[in-house]
């Protein structure tokens, strides 16, 4: 997926250039935060990542 782009944005444009999507894959987006002299990782984000099949 491109920045600030839907999920059906992105399928749409996967099927327009000639992709089927077979797997959808979620990874956490985290970041450091100090507290009290220890390092937290909070959760800010999430990349979604297709895996697709080239249409014939």
């Amino acid at each position: 997926m491109l920045a600030n782009e839907t999920i059906a944005d992105c399928l749409t444009r996967m099927e327009n250039e000639g992709y089927r999507p077979v797997r959808r894959i979620e990874k956490p987006i985290f970041k450091e935060v100090l507290k009290n002299n220890q390092t937290e990782y909070q959760p800010v984000s999430r990349k979604i990542i297709f895996d697709a099949l080239k249409l014939e």
